[in-house]
């Protein structure tokens, strides 16, 4: 039970992150000065979130690629 747990956060976390992650550097920016007390620049957030953007998408491909290879493993 503890195993399919851990499997639905592997999907929920990079899903997630995707889905709530700002559209424009700038808001991106702004987040981060309110959570840490500290600023970035634009251009900096915007790099941030390319990366945190691929990241996600290259996660997702990951577990949906090793979810067919074991669906297509069981036939």
């Amino acid at each position: 039970m503890l195993h399919r747990g851990i499997g639905l956060a592997g999907w929920l976390a990079p899903g997630a992150a995707l889905a709530l992650l700002p559209k424009c550097p700038v808001c991106l920016a702004g987040y981060i000065a309110l959570a840490t007390g500290f600023g970035i620049s634009v251009s900096s957030a915007a790099y941030l979130r390319l990366g945190l953007l691929t990241f996600c998408v290259v996660s997702l491909v990951y577990l949906s690629m090793r979810r067919l290879r074991t669906f297509f493993r069981w036939k």
